[in-house]
């Protein structure tokens, strides 16, 4: 293998939008010779943020792998985005990371999107370490903070440093340098080497009691959670600084707490001190337990399959993101085992087909180079595939493996557009599938009965990037209707009904009856589908055909045609007569008893409740509640964060197109909103009323 893996980090730097993750991407960059010159966000610069769009926003949307190397360590980071509308983007790198580092911002603290990152992280099991950042701004709060993570996200955050002074430097009190809480001594970043030099110094006196403090906590936590630590600690009363990073390491890799840094990514302190820990406390893929994935052979899915980090065993990797362009599609692989050659084929044990890596290459942002192979841990970029989507394993085609994919949420809003000029319809379609290929929380259909193509994501800002996307990557000449929601149906009672399906043709009489129930019913996919008939009732083979026609229904839509949630369909009874019962007889059948069952069962019609976070200035709380009371939106939560109020809201998403441009003239532009799928709750009357003709 071309280098050692346990030196070998995969980690991932997440956070709210804002709080500072590209930044600080830049700086470790610098800081490890990956760059020789710091960009910077506002300027559009930045090494991650290389997409156009990126660019001009100051904002990441695509999640950007770079590599560099630190104290004899290589370090993969991948800067995802911050905003909700791309949170498939986090969902996708956390799955395949080793490690984590939670950015959160020392003046808002814990945000909306923080919550639902860390939710992720957990989800998949990432260790991780918090590094609270923007000490250096008004109104920055590291204890507030810190008791923000234990409480709000259920952490175990563990400072191993706290900072001296918050907020700007040029004040009394402002924020200067850290003290390392392992070590027992103050760090300086010299500013005129651009935070390159880091000086260590002793704790000033005034600060010696407030640093012995956080460090009898940081001994206390971790002499309870080892064995040989606690008996040095009853011995000693103390612990040196090598059996700290021993006791962290091993609690961090267990998911029993965090460690905790901070500083000011943009005024170059406290940057170095999180790459060490980086090195010192996330795991390599040697410390991760092996990957576990089931036999695709139908007759031996229970058998369960795991995959050691080891070069010996078989390849086995996970397809984690497209990159499509007009040329090729680079699919980004993370290598779980064994080793991955170019020129090699492998299997796709979804499909069952059999995909040829051509080219295999290490990623740096926007640049490449060509490698030959790639081994335990790596993640790299590959052409060659062509049946493969995101979340697709790829493996060793004598030893299959299929392990979990990647789930992603349910678009909430779409739109119709349309080519300028027929001669574009097909290279339209062209892209719509290139794009869905590339991102699994787009979608792209044609509406039957206006023949528009309809396209639908997370949010407004997903949408008019891709459309943005469309005109300047591809070239196209696009018309884009207004946004408008997606919502989904149920019913308000139960009810039983049968479809009876007669017909006489050229070839003899047609015959099959039908009894289903159809039910409200909230279970874990949006249509469950049972059968209660008994054994022997109807043959296998027409059997099967009506529980994929109940299936099929299920997802083809309601009464008003949009998809069906939180439904049970339950076969009752059947009737056949032997010659005159076929597959398309019982079909029709189901389907009519379904179409009877979703009249008479009262349709109902649920839009999508968004989950909304809204930071602002005290003297523009009353209109920016007053604004949301006309949305039809409930505030569920106030409280003060320093000198600002968050509010806690959930509000329905077809009063919120606009909002952007509504609160920044409600508040001077100085309030930030994020908001995030929540649930589906029952529209008003009249909306569905409105789209029955009534």
């Amino acid at each position: 293998m071309s280098q050692d893996t346990s030196r070998l980090r995969n980690i991932g730097i997440i956070a709210h939008i804002d709080a500072g993750k590209t930044t600080t991407t830049e700086r470790i960059l610098f800081y490890a010779g990956a760059t020789h010159r710091m960009g910077d966000v506002d300027d559009g610069n930045t090494v991650t943020d290389f997409d156009p769009e990126e660019a001009a926003r100051g904002i990441t949307i695509y999640s950007a792998a770079v590599t560099c190397y630190w104290a004899d360590h290589t370090i993969n980071i991948i800067d995802t985005p911050g905003h909700v509308d791309f949170t498939a983007e986090v969902e996708r790198s956390l799955r395949v990371l080793d490690g984590g580092v939670v950015i959160f911002s020392a003046v808002e603290g814990v945000e909306a999107q923080s919550e639902t990152v860390w939710r992720q992280a957990n989800h998949y099991h990432v260790p991780r370490i918090c590094f609270i950042n923007k000490l250096d701004r008004i109104g920055a709060g590291f204890e507030r903070v810190f008791q923000q993570i234990t409480d709000r996200l259920q952490a175990a955050p563990l400072a191993l440093q706290i900072p001296i002074g918050e907020g700007p430097a040029t004040r009394p009190g402002g924020f200067t340098s850290i003290i390392d809480l392992v070590e027992m001594r103050g760090l300086r970043f010299d500013e005129a080497s651009q935070g390159s030099t880091v000086e260590p110094f002793p704790i000033p006196d005034e600060e010696r009691d407030r640093a012995e403090e956080w460090r009898a906590k940081l001994i206390d936590t971790i002499a309870l959670l080892d064995e040989h630590a606690f008996a040095i600690y009853d011995e000693t009363g103390d612990l040196p600084p090598d059996e700290i990073r021993r006791v962290v390491r091993k609690a961090t890799l267990a998911g029993q707490l965090q460690p905790l840094m901070c500083g000011s990514s943009l005024n170059h302190i406290g940057v170095q001190p999180l790459l060490d820990a980086v090195v010192a406390y996330l795991p390599s893929p040697l410390d991760c337990p092996p990957v576990q994935g089931r036999n695709p052979n139908p007759k031996k899915a229970d058998v369960v399959e795991s995959r050691k980090p080891a070069e010996k065993e078989p390849f086995c990797g996970l397809a984690f993101k497209i990159a499509a362009d007009q040329h090729n599609e680079m699919y980004f692989v993370r290598v779980y085992s064994g080793e991955l050659k170019s020129r090699s084929r492998v299997l796709n044990p979804r499909s069952g087909a059999k995909e040829m890596i051509t080219q295999i290459w290490r990623i740096q942002a926007n640049s490449r180079d060509k490698v030959e192979s790639a081994g335990v841990g790596e993640i790299v970029g590959v052409i060659g595939p062509k049946d493969t989507v995101t979340g697709d394993t790829l493996c060793d085609t004598n030893h299959p493996i299929l392990l979990e994919s990647i789930t992603f949420p349910e678009t909430v809003i779409s739109m119709a557009v349309e080519p300028e000029t027929s001669a574009e319809k097909k290279k339209l379609d062209e892209t719509l599938a290139l794009m869905m290929k590339q991102d699994p929380t787009f979608t792209a259909k044609t509406s039957e009965e206006t023949g528009q193509t309809i396209i639908s994501g997370m949010g407004e800002l997903h949408l008019e990037i891709i459309n943005h996307r469309m005109q300047r990557d591809f070239g196209l000449k696009i018309r884009v209707h207004k946004p408008r929601v997606t919502y989904r149906e149920t019913v308000a009672k139960s009810v039983d009904e049968e479809g009876v399906f007669e017909r006489q043709t050229p070839n003899g009489n047609l015959y099959a009856r039908i009894k289903i129930r159809l039910e409200p019913f909230a279970g874990p996919k949006p249509v469950m589908v049972e059968n209660k008939l008994k054994p022997g009732i109807l043959p296998p083979d027409l059997l099967d055909a009506v529980l994929q026609a109940l299936q099929e229904q299920g997802r083809s839509g309601g009464t008003v045609g949009y998809p069906l949630l939180n439904l049970k369909l339950t076969l009752l009874a059947a009737d056949y007569r032997e010659g005159e019962t076929n597959e398309p007889a019982v079909r029709q059948a189901t389907n009519m008893a379904i179409q009877a069952a979703l009249e008479n069962a009262g349709p109902v019609l649920l839009e999508p409740v968004m989950k909304l976070e809204i930071v602002t200035p005290e003297d523009f709380l009353g209109n920016i509640s007053s604004d949301l009371n006309a949305r039809r939106a409930m505030i569920v939560n106030t409280e003060m964060r320093g000198n600002l109020v968050a509010l806690q809201a959930e509000a329905p998403l077809s009063q919120m197109f606009g909002y952007s441009t509504q609160i920044r003239s409600l508040s001077q532009g100085r309030a930030s909103y994020a908001m995030e799928p929540l649930r589906y709750d029952p529209a008003p009357p009249a909306i569905l009323a409105e789209m029955l003709g009534g």
